[in-house]
């Protein structure tokens, strides 16, 4: 067994800015796992918001290599069990090498990982694209430039019914509305009641992650679905979200890759809340694990290789308002330079 990294600094198209922060470049490292004649390819984002490096990834993926070597005929939910407790401190860690781990799975066993896992993609649904705070002029700019049926539209903001009244006049498509956590019980109420007159499919996160009292309260009166982000990040929030929300948003790096991620999705499903995939600006290798799953999903935000000018793998692709899906097995990525 081989272990190798692969750090990228992914360009983005357009500076994006939520309601903590803009940036113009994402760093990203692939993990290659390499055995029996077949590599597996993981990703994760780097992220300073969540103390997350490159550099930390690397060395707490690198100090695993002898489990691994030893174990790495075991599946990956088996292999995720040994690592994770070594790794808890750092799920972005873990979720990139059990991506890895799970594209090696699917090569070896000669299958797409989707079709490994007995699903089908004849009922999937398609990514929105999201559209970062910006002036309003930009903002309109960017809905032009890139015609797409669903967007998400990312507030926070003290005009923020405003900016989406504008931005309705150019454009039919459905609205998702992240608020990233900016307002208050009352101003969500306030909002979603405006929101919803300008074809506002749902708000994401539209309170701070440890307001529970407001989002019960929210809850009982919003006229809009309320989708939970980042008060739900890891297994044990899924239960807690049922009866504050209507769904949850699963990040992959959040809550430690494809093995965690898929028994969030099953629980949620189990307690009748609707069920997001999201992503953190990965390249296509992290948006084709994440495709992996769209047969299992009722939403998806899996639009980070629309939103970067370098990508740097072949993989799962998303144009003409369609998921492609290369024919290869495992998760389906090659990256074009290693």
């Amino acid at each position: 067994m081989q272990l190798k990294f692969y750090p990228y600094n992914l360009e983005l198209k357009n500076t994006f800015t939520i309601s903590h922060g803009s940036r113009d470049f994402q760093p990203t490292l692939i993990v290659a796992v390499t055995d029996g004649g077949f590599t597996g390819y993981g990703e994760a984002t780097a992220t300073s918001y969540y103390g997350v490096s490159i550099e930390r990834m690397q060395e707490d993926i690198q100090s695993l290599e002898p489990l691994l070597a030893e174990n790495i005929d075991k599946t990956p939910e088996e292999i995720w069990e040994l690592t994770w407790p070594r790794l808890k401190h750092n799920p972005f860690a873990q979720c990139a090498l059990d991506i890895a781990l799970h594209d090696l799975h699917g090569k070896r066993n000669e299958m797409p990982l989707y079709q490994l896992w007995g699903l089908n993609l004849e009922n999937i649904p398609l990514t929105n694209y999201t559209i970062g705070i910006d002036s309003v002029e930009k903002m309109v700019q960017k809905i032009e430039e890139f015609p797409w049926p669903l967007y998400k539209i990312k507030l926070g903001t003290e005009d923020d019914v405003a900016i989406v009244k504008e931005l309705r006049k150019h454009t039919y498509a459905i609205f998702r509305v992240d608020a990233n956590a900016a307002w208050t019980a009352d101003q969500a109420i306030e909002n979603a009641k405006a929101l919803k007159e300008l074809n506002v499919e749902f708000l994401e996160q539209p309170l701070k992650a440890d307001d529970w009292d407001g989002m019960k309260k929210l809850y009982k009166e919003s006229v809009l679905p309320l989708i939970a982000d980042e008060s739900c990040i890891e297994e044990s929030d899924v239960e807690k979200c049922s009866g504050y929300f209507h769904g949850i948003n699963i990040k992959l790096t959040k809550c430690g890759g494809l093995t965690p991620g898929k028994r969030m999705i099953l629980k949620g499903k189990s307690l009748g809340l609707k069920v997001m995939v999201g992503c953190m600006t990965e390249s296509t290798v992290g948006i084709s694990a994440i495709a992996q799953l769209l047969p299992l999903l009722d939403y998806v935000d899996m639009d980070g290789g629309l939103l970067i000018k370098n990508d740097i793998a072949d993989g799962v692709k998303v144009y003409d308002e369609k998921v492609h899906f290369p024919k290869r097995n495992g998760t389906g990525v090659e990256l074009y330079e290693k």
